[in-house]
């Protein structure tokens, strides 16, 4: 893993303690847009390296992802 790996990682095991919003925090720590950050965070846990060093971070974030079904856009219609 690379040191930027390593610090979003740390990031997200501990972003719930900072006070403000995720998104700003997420551009002050990290100098990245938080959609970015959120493709690279997706990319990692599917990675046995990152499993390997951050093993109860990536199980609950995987966790979390395989839970929420996907929410449809604002404003649009189900047409079905």
């Amino acid at each position: 893993m690379t040191e930027d790996e390593h610090r979003i990682m740390r990031f997200e095991s501990r972003w719930w303690r900072l006070a403000g919003s995720k998104d700003t925090a997420i551009r002050a720590e990290l100098d990245l847009a938080p959609t970015r950050y959120y493709q690279l965070l997706h990319q990692l846990i599917a990675r046995p390296d990152v499993h390997a060093a951050y093993p109860v971070l990536v199980n609950r974030l995987r966790r979390r992802t395989t839970r929420r079904p996907a929410r449809p856009a604002v404003g649009t219609f189900n047409l079905d």
